[in-house]
């Protein structure tokens, strides 16, 4: 019979680190080698205080403690364990004799104890839901900070402070059937932010239709909102469904609302008030049921301040108002973003990145991005498209980077570096010595503690007290 272990795929645990505690030298090596064998990476401790030393010097996904044991018993362990490393799981071992220890250890928040014999097969089946636990507590940890993909939010990606108070926005107005006026720089995202209003609303299972009001003349654009008859101009061969019609249950996206022209702008705000349009060519009104949603990169209060657009419109789409910001403000979520691109690129497109050096990271965090999000996302794509080694590195990056390339490679003057630390608190220095050199690497804590030659412990440490 096939056991449970065989039907595991053998690299079930790979990259996994799993501390196992145990005063028997010969049984701790015996689980370490059994866990290996299914691709965990694994460390031993023969005693209680041993292992609680590892846990501050190290991070670990699962920790595997026997129960009894002489210096430090395996419930000391579970609550160093829970204080130090709390996105860890820990599974007890316990004799016959110890079960309501591990009862206790249970309700302590122990993941799962495990009987003396072991029977290996359990021992990696619970292992592995030990693991896939804690994978989902750090995801979960990190949905808290953006818009998760499947909940219809794809692309709204941020932790900065700007954009957590535009997505607390969103939950908030996305399931009432309040109009939107979305305001923000060129490529800052506000068709993105449109669709993850139409997503999260009762409306999201019809249609989501988008139109750019800047890229139509006034009789083309006004067909393009309410349709027409046959015959009502010169190329009317046939009778034509607008977008008002095609958006009816659903959400109708007008970009670059701040272009209407004003006789449009009239019609528009007609519709807004009768909820009833006319097609071109027709005295037939007909009813419409549609939330709007527009977006500007124009400042419309001046626009009505020049008597082009309409005061009274204006009011009727800014029911509620969200302001996107511009990249440079929000440099924080540069990092999530490279990285969220850089695996829906490499997907797109076939290739196998692996990750982008941090010369590279470097210079697309100094980069002032004019074209927002959009930009900085062409660049991500040009990049993975012109790779060849699966790093993305300077010598993959787009012409106009080759000026700051070289800029970045000349020795800063005599104390340029520096002039801005003199005089503030050593730990406010390394507050943002550390806080910066997160937002570097995307997050990654490895790869952070090497480029600041300290232990991931300290790092750990570190970002708990500061609260990054």
């Amino acid at each position: 019979m096939t056991s449970v272990a065989e039907k595991m795929p053998s690299a079930v645990g790979t990259g996994l680190k799993v501390l196992i505690i145990d005063n028997e030298r010969q049984h701790a090596e015996a689980v370490a080698e059994s866990l290996r064998r299914v691709g965990y990476e694994c460390t031993t401790a023969t005693s209680g205080p041993a292992g609680v030393e590892l846990i501050d010097q190290n991070i670990y996904d699962l920790i595997i403690t026997d129960l009894m044991m002489p210096e430090m018993d395996g419930l000391e362990v579970l609550r160093h364990a829970k204080e130090s490393l709390p996105e860890a799981e820990v599974i007890l071992v316990t004799g016959h004799g110890t079960v309501p220890s591990a009862v206790t250890a249970m309700q302590q928040g122990a993941f799962n104890s495990l009987l003396k014999p072991l029977d290996l097969a359990q021992l990696r089946s619970v292992a592995h839901k030990a693991v896939e636990a804690a994978r989902l507590r750090r995801d979960n940890v990190e949905l808290h900070r953006r818009l998760d993909e499947k909940f219809g939010f794809e692309g709204v990606i941020g932790i900065s402070p700007q954009m957590n108070d535009v997505i607390d926005k969103l939950k908030r107005i996305a399931p009432t059937d309040a109009s939107v006026l979305i305001q923000g720089a060129t490529g800052t995202g506000k068709e993105l932010v449109a669709q993850a209003i139409h997503q999260n609303s009762p409306r999201k299972n019809k249609p989501f239709v988008a139109l750019n009001c800047a890229a139509l003349s006034e009789n083309i654009l006004e067909s393009e909102l309410f349709g027409h008859i046959k015959g009502a101009f010169t190329d009317a061969s046939a009778d034509r469904v607008g977008k008002f019609e095609y958006a009816h249950g659903g959400t109708l996206f007008l970009d670059e609302v701040g272009d209407l022209p004003l006789a449009t702008q009239i019609k528009l705000l007609r519709v807004l008030e009768s909820g009833e349009i006319t097609r071109v060519g027709s005295n037939e009104p007909l009813h419409v049921n549609v939330r709007i949603v527009s977006a500007t990169n124009r400042n419309l209060e001046d626009a009505i301040a020049a008597g082009t657009f309409r005061s009274d419109l204006y009011h009727r789409l800014k029911v509620v108002t969200i302001v996107l910001p511009r990249l440079v403000e929000r440099s924080q979520d540069i990092p999530l973003l490279i990285d969220y691109f850089m695996k829906q690129f490499a997907a797109r497109h076939h290739k196998a990145i692996r990750s982008m050096s941090t010369a590279a990271r470097r210079q697309l965090m100094a980069h002032e991005w004019p074209g927002n999000v959009r930009q900085l996302r062409n660049v991500i794509e040009s990049m993975v498209v012109v790779d060849a080694d699966g790093v993305l590195d300077l010598d993959d990056l787009p012409d106009e980077f080759s000026a700051a390339v070289v800029a970045d490679a000349q020795p800063p003057a005599a104390g340029s570096s520096l002039s801005s630390l003199v005089g503030r608190p050593l730990t406010e220095i390394e507050k943002q010595f550390i806080t910066e050199t997160l937002q570097l690497t995307g997050g990654n804590r490895e790869e952070a503690a090497a480029m600041l030659d300290i232990g991931q412990r300290t790092l750990y440490r570190k970002i708990k007290e500061y609260g990054l």
